[in-house]
């Protein structure tokens, strides 16, 4: 039988299968010990449902089409597939107290899946001043390169049905973002029920505590789906250089007409990068931050270079990891 995994978390995964039926599974031993690839929230897999066995049991998981993956918190270079198979990243950030060096992060792992991409500003009823919400969405949008900016107010309908609309009928969509920026709240007016759980507001500072704990897949009534992720405090970066590039397209074009293809946009000669720089055009924390992810990147490439190295001498085959 053939299915989509529509919930994974701390047990098995829930597989839908083409016929509407949900069952949990495990994985095939065949799976578990010799293949890297593990089935999460989106993967169509091929499953069976022996006679006596209280579960179905996932035989393969087939190609993905895209995933959004990161470096494994628990392994040293081993990536980390959160999901696979959707349209559109949704990452939502507070209107208070956002952090840009996160969203910066958060943008180079959603453009490398190659999905569509959007930013969402949550809890915009949070924020009297309008002279604040129009600056800080400024900054924003000058982060996200011409990517769509959407502000989100619980009290504001109209902001809500412009994220439905983000995600029609027979597409999926992934909702990323930090614990407390709202995520649960969101996928609950989209729904127009009460289908995620959502913490208490601090009073202090108007943030909602980790509620979810699973990423799974929820329908939304004349749209398509979406799927609640976890609050991810961990981002590290996994073969980014594509994402990177899409993320700072600013950077990177600008680097296209430096004297040197290497330059480094330190002290060379005819950088353009500088030059831009110093005529206000680029702001100097774009460049520190694209070079503090391209050094991430690089650092992780030739550390899991040395592991491959390692085993290959050694022949002992790669740790794996329970889930993924």
């Amino acid at each position: 039988m053939r299915g989509t995994v529509v919930k994974l978390d701390r047990g098995y995964p829930l597989v839908r299968s083409e016929d509407g039926v949900e069952c949990r599974c495990e994985h095939a031993t065949s799976l578990v010990k010799g293949a890297r690839v593990r089935a999460t929230t989106g993967d169509v897999v091929e499953f069976s449902m022996p006679a006596g066995h209280d579960k179905g049991v996932i035989e393969k998981v087939l190609p993905r089409r895209n995933a959004f993956v990161r470096k494994d918190p628990a392994e040293r270079s081993i990536p980390q597939v959160l999901a696979a198979n959707f349209d559109t990243v949704m990452v939502a950030e507070p209107l208070q107290g956002i952090s840009i060096r996160r969203l910066e992060r958060e943008l180079v792992l959603a453009y490398k899946s190659d999905a569509q991409v959007i930013v969402l500003l949550t809890k915009a009823d949070l924020i009297e001043d309008e002279t604040e919400l129009a600056e800080v969405r400024g900054l924003v949008e000058r982060v996200a390169q011409g990517t769509d900016v959407l502000v989100i107010s619980a009290n504001d309908p109209a902001s809500v049905e412009a994220v439905r609309a983000k995600v029609p009928e027979g597409t999926v969509a992934i909702l990323l973002g930090k614990s407390g920026v709202g995520k649960s709240s969101l996928v609950n007016l989209l729904v127009g029920s009460e289908v995620q759980a959502t913490g208490s507001i601090r009073e202090r500072d108007g943030r909602g505590r980790h509620t979810t704990v699973s990423r799974e897949m929820v329908e939304i009534p004349g749209g398509g789906c979406v799927v609640d992720m976890p609050g991810i405090r961990g981002l590290a970066l996994w073969d980014a250089d594509e994402g990177i590039g899409a993320a700072f397209s600013d950077v990177e074009e600008l680097a296209e007409s430096c004297k040197f293809r290497d330059c480094r946009h330190e002290n060379e000669p005819g950088c353009a990068v500088r030059a831009a720089i110093k005529a206000g055009t680029l702001a100097p924390e774009r460049l520190e931050s694209y070079r503090r992810l391209k050094d991430e990147t690089e650092h992780l490439r030739k550390r899991d270079e040395e592991a491959q190295r390692i085993r290959s001498r050694t022949g002992h085959p790669r740790r794996r990891r329970r889930n993924n």
